[in-house]
């Protein structure tokens, strides 16, 4: 039996009976959107580590597929942005899976009359075979789900999304990550590789997988502890911290310099001068901080390193920055 057998088993059972331990089931959702019931249900199988909803990304009725439709509950916001049939498009390989988010937004109908089934389609498949044409969707979003493959599958994955994203398409992704490399007996485990405890990349092995598929530019909306690992429990010699990532990556053009990557750094520039232009698009003023991504921040801190104060991410970015 492979490992994706092993998840497969694993999310047929917790979708006939929903387990309140898995991921962040026992969060609150994010209901806080005006004439939006989340059916309790929905709240019970809320099987994921963070929020890949983001209002600022889905103007204008976006067309979205969701991989791996879980419970339906994200599926369900996104159809709050996106009111007309088929523009959420839910692909998941796990038959019970398929059948309790059609229930659970049967439910959703009933309790929420801006909604209508009809707006998400529900589809067999999986991340490695999308069922999508080229360039035909606006964002694809997961959430704790592409944390569970290898990393040879997650380039699969990743590459298959670059591939039905429109240019300029979003991809956004909540996964674990891991504050250090995941010790080789974990990764091996299937059971807690399904779990979502055990196939954590580190940060900088994740973001490059995803520059690595080909997108551009990537911003960190939130980072956040998530589990932690015991030594008892997971035979470690030291307790290993899992972190939620939050992220929206962009298919464009990774530039010959670099991807830009926004972790919410600033530079500030000190002076002497009212400004400084760094002939490269990028103008300070005096004093006041400018949203820029780390590779342009490591670029004008080599450039001006008395007169230029870079401060620590926030992990937390939506945009704004002078890149």
């Amino acid at each position: 039996m492979t490992y994706l057998e092993t998840v497969a088993q694993f999310y047929s059972a917790v979708a006939q009976a929903p387990q309140a331990g898995l991921c962040c089931v026992q969060s609150s959702p994010l209901n806080w959107l005006p004439e939006l019931k989340i059916p309790q249900p929905m709240q019970e199988m809320n099987y994921g580590c963070g929020s890949t909803l983001h209002p600022q990304e889905l103007v204008n009725q976006p067309t979205i597929l969701y991989i791996g439709v879980g419970g339906g509950l994200e599926a369900l916001q996104f159809a709050y942005f996106s009111r007309r049939p088929g523009a959420v498009i839910a692909v998941e390989p796990v038959a019970a899976m398929r059948e309790a988010a059609s229930r659970n937004l049967e439910i959703a109908a009933r309790e929420n009359p801006w909604f209508d089934p009809s707006f998400v389609d529900i589809c067999p498949g999986d991340a490695f075979n999308l069922p999508v044409a080229d360039a035909s969707v606006d964002i694809v979003a997961q959430n704790c789900l592409f944390n569970i493959f290898t990393p040879e599958d997650l380039t699969r994955a990743l590459q298959q999304v670059h591939r039905v994203l429109k240019p300029g398409g979003r991809l956004q992704m909540s996964d674990p990550i891991a504050t250090r490399p995941v010790p080789p007996h974990l990764q091996q485990n299937e059971r807690l590789r399904a779990m979502c405890l055990s196939g954590a990349l580190t940060y900088q092995e994740y973001i490059q997988r995803i520059i690595n598929a080909g997108f551009g530019q990537i911003e960190i909306r939130a980072r956040r502890p998530y589990r932690l690992l015991d030594c008892p429990t997971y035979n470690l010699e030291q307790p290993l911290l899992l972190e939620s990532l939050d992220s929206v990556s962009f298919k464009i053009p990774v530039p010959a310099d670099g991807a830009c990557v926004f972790t919410g750094k600033t530079v500030i520039y000190t002076g002497p001068e009212d400004a400084f232009d760094d002939n490269a698009g990028h103008i300070l003023q005096k004093g006041i901080p400018a949203a820029v991504c780390d590779k342009t921040a490591a670029q004008l801190l080599a450039l001006l390193p008395e007169k230029i104060i870079v401060t620590d991410s926030t992990w937390h970015y939506s945009g704004g920055g002078c890149c």
